[in-house]
């Protein structure tokens, strides 16, 4: 039997345009609002990342991220 879907937490993000705009351009590809394509992407986080290119892309953002605040 097929997990209930129900949107138990709410929470405020804080993201950048680029993020919020790649979100919504995926949600909107797979016909989700964005909650629920958040909520697949974390719910599958494991089989949607490369594990050899996650780390490389989050040292990469890691590294500018200061820049990128300023």
């Amino acid at each position: 039997m097929p997990k209930r879907f129900r949107l138990t937490r709410r929470l405020p993000v804080a993201m950048t345009e680029d993020a919020y705009r790649r979100l919504k351009r995926f949600a909107q590809e797979a016909e989700l609002d964005e909650g629920e394509a958040l909520s697949f992407l974390f719910e599958n986080f494991d089989s949607v990342t490369h594990d050899n290119n996650l780390p490389h892309r989050l040292r990469l953002f890691k590294a500018e991220l200061g820049e990128r605040k300023r």
